[in-house]
């Protein structure tokens, strides 16, 4: 028999008590009262949506501020405190829940979206506890029961706190605990070895690539000067007839990676290319994202495999006779940070790249036989990193389904029977 097994043997053989939330707890709003200049510039931290959504156990840390004046009526969290998401673009991640599993030392507020759970009795519901608790199948399906909407879901909280939880002794609690936190230790410390096996292999491949092209021996040419540089337009979305049941892609900034632009999501069709002055670009092209404010991080470039059609935002090589694209594609990839340090503007709202600059950057051109040469040497290694890429998610997500099959097994207590009792 298990250490659990045992603990709820002699603590509740008859079963474990299940009390609505309203028995236990009372709904503590968020910030009130805060208009949009208030989160700039602040001075106290606050719980936001992001970082209750992403963590079981609440980041104190997380650098998100508003301005709080002194003596102004907020509610602040507590050590206890069950932080809820209260409303979501839909019915799965709507109720999501972060718990304060330590004293925090300021003042830490709630972001207006979400409300606290705050329990009535410290000595009932471990904190520890709550937080694999409230993230466990059979309670997310009663949170989820008690949201409703069409384009935003909002909770309810009167239905909220009918939701009903077992509430075992806490010497059961904290033995579970310990056992689901061991599991969640493994995958977090699978997660970082493997995240730096691939940080690693991306560094090397990027160390790699730079070696090899910084070392062709020929002639530079301009960017403007290896094919025709053809930009697009976005059709006017109330136009239904541009959209509907259209089969071309369109290629927008989102879908470009310097992993993959294989995904294109959007779709036009006919009527579109005829009647606007959107034009094909066909494959294989090289893409660049022009204007974005992904431009202040990092230049999207792909390798677009499929005729297309592209954005306002993007401008797309269609290569000329005795250009190879995916060669031009890992000269751009292994030029990338200095051309973004060298060609974007980002004093304006939108950072974009200065087409002039861009278009006059000179890469090493050889002959078309060596570019492709070149660029099957790149690949090869690029193959092995994907391989890593893929193989990444599968790992974590046996770990994640490992963690959630203990974790629904060991939360699901038979009920106390009054009558036994």
């Amino acid at each position: 028999m298990s250490r659990i097994a045992e603990l709820i043997a002699e603590y509740c053989p008859n079963g474990v008590e299940y009390k609505q939330l309203s028995e236990l707890a009372n709904t503590v709003p968020g910030l009130s009262g805060k208009s949009k200049a208030d989160f700039q510039d602040g001075n106290a931290r606050f719980a936001s949506y992001r970082n209750i959504f992403a963590n079981p156990v609440l980041d104190l840390q997380a650098p998100d501020l508003v301005k709080v004046k002194e003596g102004e009526k907020q509610n602040s969290l507590q050590l206890g405190d069950i932080l809820f998401t209260g409303s979501s673009e839909s019915f799965d991640e709507v109720g999501m829940s972060s718990v304060v599993t330590t004293e925090p030392q300021e003042p830490i507020y709630l972001n207006s979206f979400c409300f606290i759970v705050r329990p009535n009795r410290n000595d009932l519901l471990d904190p520890e506890f709550a937080k694999h608790l409230f993230r466990s199948e059979s309670v997310r399906k009663q949170i989820r029961g008690t949201a409703n909407g069409v384009t935003r879901i909002n909770i309810s909280k009167p239905r909220f706190m009918k939701v009903s939880i077992p509430v075992p002794p806490l010497e059961v609690q904290r033995a579970i605990v310990e056992t689901l936190d061991s599991f969640s230790l493994l995958e977090a410390k699978l997660g970082a070895a493997l995240e730096a096996e691939l940080d690693a292999r991306r560094q090397q491949h990027a160390y790699y690539r730079r070696v090899i092209l910084k070392s062709v021996g020929a002639a530079s040419a301009s960017l403007a000067s290896l094919g025709k540089w053809q930009g697009g337009i976005t059709p006017s979305k109330s136009e239904s007839r541009y959209w509907a049941n259209g089969d071309m892609p369109w290629l927008a900034s989102m879908d470009i990676s310097d992993e993959s632009t294989d995904e294109i999501r959007g779709r036009v069709t006919e009527a579109a290319l005829k009647e606007t002055s959107l034009k094909i670009v066909p494959a294989p092209a090289v893409a660049v994202v022009m204007r974005s404010n992904i431009l202040r991080r990092r230049l999207p470039i792909g390798l677009v495999k499929v005729d297309t059609t592209v954005n306002q935002d993007i401008r797309a090589l269609i290569p000329r006779e005795g250009v190879d694209p995916e060669y031009v594609f890992q000269v751009l990839r292994a030029d990338s940070e200095e051309i973004r340090g060298q060609c974007v503007r980002t004093d304006g709202s939108m950072a974009a790249l200065n087409s002039q600059e861009f278009f006059a950057w000179e890469i090493p051109l050889p002959s078309l036989e060596e570019q492709r040469s070149i660029a099957a040497e790149l690949r090869s290694f690029e193959v092995f990193v994907d391989d890593l890429v893929t193989g990444l998610p599968t790992e974590l997500a046996a770990r994640r389904t490992q963690y959630e099959y203990h974790r629904d097994r060991l939360l699901a207590f038979k009920e106390l029977n009054e009558d036994a009792t």
